[in-house]
Parts: C-alpha cells; structure tokens; sequence
C-alpha cells in the first residue's frame, strides 16, 4: 500500500504549480500590452486538443504521390477575422517532400487559375489560415516563352503555398526583338516590385526550371542563395563550385550590398559567373540548399533567336573585380512600357536598350 505524500510536500508543489501559472499569465498579460496579440493566439493554440485555436487543426500530408496539388485542397479560411489569425508555424503542415513533374497537354492559365483560388489578382497569395512570417517575390525574365511560363506558373503557385509564405509572381517581359539581357531585366524585376512592397526576399527565376521538392524553401538566408543545385540537365549535381545559376535568392540589402546585377552582358552566358564573383567582393559566401532538396527539372529547348551567345562573356568577367561597383542597380536605365495585373501573376513590359545604349536603333 502506497502512503500519501506528506502535508508539507503537497503544500510545495501547490506553491511551485501557481508560481508558474502566475508567470505565464504576466507573460502573455505583457505580450497583449505590447500588441502580440497573434503569438498569444498561437501560445494558446498548443493547448488546444489538434492544434491552433479557432478551430484550425493541423493537416497530413497528403501528397505522397508527388502530386503538387494534393495538400491545397487541405488549405481553408477560418471563422477568424485576418488580424487574429496566428503566426504561421515554422515549419509548414503543407510540405510533403518530392514532386512529380509532368507537362500537361493542352495546359491553359484559366485551368491553372481554377486550380488556386486563392491567389489574386496580379499573381499576389496570402495564407488564408495563418499569417505569414515570410514575403517573397519571384522574378521571372522572359520573352517568348509562354508555354515554359505556363508549365512554371502551374507548378510554382501551390510550390509556394503549399510553404505558406506570402509572395507575388513578376514576370519581366523584354519588348522587341533586340539581343537578351536577363541581368539586366532582373535589376529591372527588383526595382519594380520593391515598389510595391515591402518584400523581405527576393527570388531570380529562369522560366524553364521547374522545382522538384517543396522542402526547397523560397525564403532568404543569411548569404545569398542559390537555390538550383541539382538540375536534371547536369546529371542532378553541381556542375562547378561557383555555379550561380537558373534559380538564386537575395534579401534586398544583399542585393545593394552587391550593386545588384551586371547590366553589360547582352546574350547567353557570363551573368551567372559575375554575380558569382560579386557576391564574394562584396564579402559575403553563397548559400545552397542539400542536393537532395534543391532540385529542378529544365524544360527542354533551343536557344532563342536574340538570346544567341555572348562572345564578350569572358572578357566582362575579366573585368569585373574592377567594374562591379559601376555596373549595376547605380548605371540601371530601362523605359517601363506597362504593368498589368494579369490574374496569376504582374506583367511588367519594358524597353532595356541595346548594347549600344538606349536609344533605338534605325
């Protein structure tokens, strides 16, 4: 028979219980004085029998198919008005892992539309059940190349949502059809969407390149990112140490610190190297996801006609240690033509000059 404890140790622990129900009420009394109120909702939601309050429970995975849509239909606004909705948790419910990539025939964007509800217009999503630590815009450079954009926009919509960030599609549209400059239309592509807000990250994104796991996060980190480590057009694997290409990421202060990107290579090849080498001038490392999470599937094709290679790549990045702090987001000219809020993402037309200047040629 097993005794009762004695009088005094009860007392004890009753003394330790409500010392420590009193510190939690003076910390969430204080967190409610100072205006949080969203992480109290969120303390509180651990309490609850299936996770935040409100009625939010949190989902299972449910892709493991690889289906990139599965775990959406899982995603619903709660009876909560948006200024209560809690903190978004650290890690997202939504992920699942790889993804299997596929080219639907006879895709068009109302179809992609129907399937993302909830992005709206000009390609803009918040989280309808929670609040958004992270805001991400992707940068997209583009001309001719509306089947890739319509196979990227129907992968990359529920990608991002499915990691519950907050983010906005911009496509960069090269008017004309004069030699291609993705550097260049990047700078252009930061400029313009940091007007609109203020996003915390920032994502360079070739089009044809389409993200093969959702654990890839697009937020920033400490460095700047580059993000597609494993394509499947160079066997899954880092192709050389520096490689800086297809998919990168950086916070709008790395990007100052870096003079953003080169605006002189006019052509294929050599931008991606020079950012490379200014990212290491300008004192900081590159970031990379693992192999394993990093990858893209490329969309096959030719090179362009206007987007032939640069035969100047190698003696641009010859010089950029001494040309870097006078090539970039201080010397950017382009004529903004239009902006337009299309329903999956913003459209921004712009005339970005030639080699020889902005002025057209005759």
């Amino acid at each position: 028979m097993i005794s009762a404890l004695p009088p005094a140790m009860l007392q004890s622990r009753g003394r330790y219980l409500l010392l420590f129900l009193g510190v939690q009420l003076v910390v969430m009394a204080l967190l409610y004085r100072e205006g949080y109120r969203k992480r109290v909702a969120y303390f509180l939601g651990i309490f609850y029998k299936g996770g935040t309050p409100g009625g939010l429970v949190t989902p299972h995975n449910a892709s493991l198919s690889g289906d990139v849509y599965a775990n959406l239909s899982l995603i619903a606004r709660p009876p909560l008005p948006p200024e209560e909705l809690p903190y978004c948790p650290e890690t997202s419910p939504f992920l699942a892992g790889p993804i299997r990539v596929t080219f639907p025939p006879g895709l068009t964007l109302e179809d992609i539309l129907r399937k993302n509800p909830y992005v709206t217009k000009g390609g803009r999503y918040l989280p309808p059940d929670c609040d958004a630590t992270h805001k991400t815009a992707v940068i997209i450079p583009h001309r001719n190349r509306e089947q890739h954009l319509k196979y990227l926009l129907y992968y990359l919509h529920p990608f991002l949502q499915r990691q519950q960030l907050s983010y906005g599609i911009y496509i960069i549209h090269q008017a004309e059809n004069y030699t291609f400059n993705r550097a260049k239309l990047l700078n252009v592509g930061f400029k313009e969407a940091m007007k609109d807000d203020d996003w915390d990250c920032m994502f360079f994104h070739d089009v044809d390149l389409i993200p093969e796991d959702d654990r890839n996060l697009y937020i920033c980190d400490r460095f700047p990112k580059h993000a597609a480590v494993a394509m499947d057009k160079f066997g899954y694997k880092l192709p050389y140490k520096t490689y800086f290409g297809g998919v990168s990421a950086l916070s709008p202060e790395q990007y100052m610190k870096m003079n953003g990107f080169p605006n002189s290579y006019w052509g294929w090849g050599g931008e991606d190297d020079d950012i490379a080498v200014r990212v290491a001038l300008s004192g900081m490392l590159i970031s990379r996801p693992s192999i394993q999470h990093g990858r893209y599937r490329m969309i096959k094709h030719g090179h362009d006609k206007g987007n032939e290679q640069n035969p100047k790549r190698f003696n641009l990045l010859a010089k950029t240690r001494r040309t870097w702090k006078q090539d970039g987001m201080n010397t950017l000219e382009y004529q903004l033509l239009a902006k337009e809020l299309h329903p999956l993402y913003t459209n921004i037309t712009v005339f970005i000059g030639t080699e020889k200047g902005m002025r057209r040629p005759t």
